[in-house]
């Protein structure tokens, strides 16, 4: 995925559209978070793409780290019922994970294997707090039935 392509990602997700007579701008994260389970995986998910992608274009670790940092807030306090959809609405992690991503990255240069393990580390991380709002509504369907 080039970087281009998670630009507009980013920007569909978290700046899109404007509240009418203000300077507020929200995306489709906040909305699409309003499905149940599902809505709250698809921010961690571009996280997870952008993190991927600054892993092969060399982004220093600490700089890596921010970025997942950005990413396990917005999906902590994003599975939280009605106080994630409206923490989405001010948490803009995905634009600033790209802000992140290009003004670090460096072209010049390869991914070591340390990367690629800091990275996959970060990617279970945020997979497992992608899928913890499943586990969560299949558990309380387990108990209701």
């Amino acid at each position: 995925m080039t970087t281009e392509t998670l630009r507009r990602l980013a920007v569909l997700f978290d700046n899109a559209f404007r509240i009418p007579g203000t300077r507020l701008r929200f995306g489709l994260d906040p909305i699409i978070g309003l499905v149940p389970g599902i809505g709250d995986m698809a921010s961690p998910i571009l996280a997870l793409l952008m993190i991927w992608q600054a892993t092969r274009q060399r982004v220093p670790k600490p700089v890596l780290a921010r970025m997942v940092i950005n990413a396990l807030v917005d999906a902590g306090v994003g599975a939280i019922p009605i106080v994630g959809d409206a923490f989405d609405f001010v948490w803009k992690a995905n634009d600033w994970n790209l802000t992140l991503l290009e003004r670090h990255a460096r072209a010049d240069t390869r991914a070591t294997a340390a990367d690629w393990l800091f990275l996959s580390l970060c990617g279970l991380v945020l997979l497992g707090l992608a899928l913890l709002p499943v586990l969560v509504v299949w558990w309380i369907g387990r108990q209701l039935l």
